[in-house]
Order: structure tokens, then sequence, then C-alpha cells
């Protein structure tokens, strides 16, 4: 699932091809959109809070889309079109006057909101570290809220401090050095969190580093323990453990760990 660095990175994308320029087209290929016309508005901004992306368009009108696991975006040139093979799983067409077209792929969330109504669909969220209005004291305040809650599930929760996915929240439990396990109280918090923010920052705004948790880009060299299962701990050599996801649980994940370097209680220990 795209993390909170990726929609950063996709609203980037986004800017280039469409910031401050004039819709000519807008499809919004879902039922209840169908026969919206959002034709002649300019695109003012792409914000994201999370893994949520809020394109702003003129007079008060907000495109909301998430991800997901399978949802993208992609951007042609002018003149050019997606090859015919994936038109059937477009969602969303942005083509602007005489510049680029962005194509919304397979995306599970097409909404319309007002700008000034946004909080309707982000304002239960956490605060996020890639936004201007990040608060890192109520990041720490939110996830030490329920202080035997596992340190994973806390900060998979979107809304204790938004934007940490999979990769992340086990990454950062292994630079911790806590078991994914070990209840928030016995965490330090603060420190936590100034390494999610430093690294989320790092990842979404450094060329060449995105989803990078080893400072070695290379390809299998990149993560200390996600999907490392069976192979050796970078650090010490104790083979990586893996327990898979339970069906419709968000609290519990496919989820990583190095025995050794990450003591502590297991999965439903306690």
């Amino acid at each position: 699932m795209p993390e909170g660095d990726s929609v950063w990175k996709v609203a980037r994308r986004l800017d280039d091809a469409l910031l401050g320029r004039r819709l000519e087209r807008a499809d919004l290929r879902v039922p209840r959109l169908a026969t919206s016309d959002l034709t002649g508005r300019t695109v003012e901004a792409n914000a994201t809070h999370g893994k949520h992306l809020l394109t702003r368009l003129s007079g008060d009108l907000t495109l909301h889309t998430h991800l997901r696991m399978d949802g993208s975006w992609t951007v042609t040139r002018p003149g050019r079109r997606l090859p015919a093979r994936l038109m059937g799983d477009v969602r969303v067409v942005l083509a602007t006057a005489g510049g680029p077209t962005a194509y919304g792929i397979l995306l599970p969330v097409v909404e319309l909101v007002a700008t000034s109504q946004e909080a309707s669909v982000v304002g239960h969220l956490g605060p996020d570290p890639l936004r201007e209005d990040w608060d890192p004291e109520e990041a720490v305040r939110r996830l030490g809220a329920d202080p035997a809650r596992p340190l994973v599930s806390a900060l998979l929760d979107q809304r204790l401090m938004a934007g940490l996915g999979n990769l992340w929240a086990n990454e950062l439990c292994f630079i911790a050095g806590r078991s994914p396990w070990t209840p928030v109280a016995e965490v330090d918090l603060a420190g936590v969190v100034r390494t999610a923010a430093r690294a989320l920052r790092h990842s979404a705004r450094v060329p060449g580093a995105y989803q990078v948790t080893t400072g070695r880009g290379r390809r299998g060299e990149d993560h200390w323990v996600a999907g490392r299962y069976r192979r050796p701990c970078r650090r010490c050599g104790t083979p990586v453990q893996m327990v898979p996801e339970i069906a419709n649980d968000p609290d519990n994940r496919r989820t990583w760990w190095c025995p050794a370097c990450q003591p502590g209680p297991g999965r439903g220990s306690g």
C-alpha cells in the first residue's frame, strides 16, 4: 500500500502537470459522479494529508482521492494518451488546455467535497510530518493515549499520526530496537516520532532516498527487516521473522522483526 511519502510524491508530479492550468476536460468515471462537470476550473493545489490526496480546484471544490492498495496516477504529455488496454481501469481524467493529462487508475476513493469542508474527509487524521501544520507533540500525545497498545499498531493508526504505512511501521520498530508488540508506554515515543518525521521527509524530498531505511539504496539492501523473512538481520545475522496479517484487522498487518535486535513480547503476548 502506498504510504504518505508515496502520495506526497504523486502530488508533486501532479503539480508539475496541472498546477495553475485550466481543465479542458475532466471525467470522473465513478457512477455517482459521472455527471459532474469540472471543465473550466483551474487546479489550485495538490495537497496531501497522510495517504489522502486533495486536488483543489477553483470555485471552492476539492477532488478527494485515495490510492489504497492498487490505485495510481500517471501523466501523459500533450497530444498523448494512455494505451487502450489501460483505459478500462481509469477512474479520473484531468486534461488541461494545451497541456498534460493526468489519469487516476483503479482509484477506490473518488469524491468531490467543498474545499472549505475538507475536514469531512481528512479531519479524523493525526498530524502529518509532510504538512506545514505538523505537530510532533500532538502526535506523541495521540500515540501514547492507549498505553497498552502495541507500538506497531499505534504507528499504523492514521488517526494518531498520518502517513506511516506497513513498511515504515516495521522499519521504525527495528530502528527503535523494540519488538513491534512492545506497549507504547514502554517506548520513547518522542524519539520514535522524531525519527519517523525525519525519515518520511528524507524519503519524500531527497532524490534517490525514497523509502530507503538503511542508507543503502541498492535494491535488496534498502530495508532492515521489511520483506526480509528468513534472511539474516543486517545488524546481527539472526534470521528475520515474520507473522502474516490477520484478515480485516488493520492493527495486525504482516509484520517483520529481528528477535535478537528487537527483544520484547510477540503478537498476542500479555
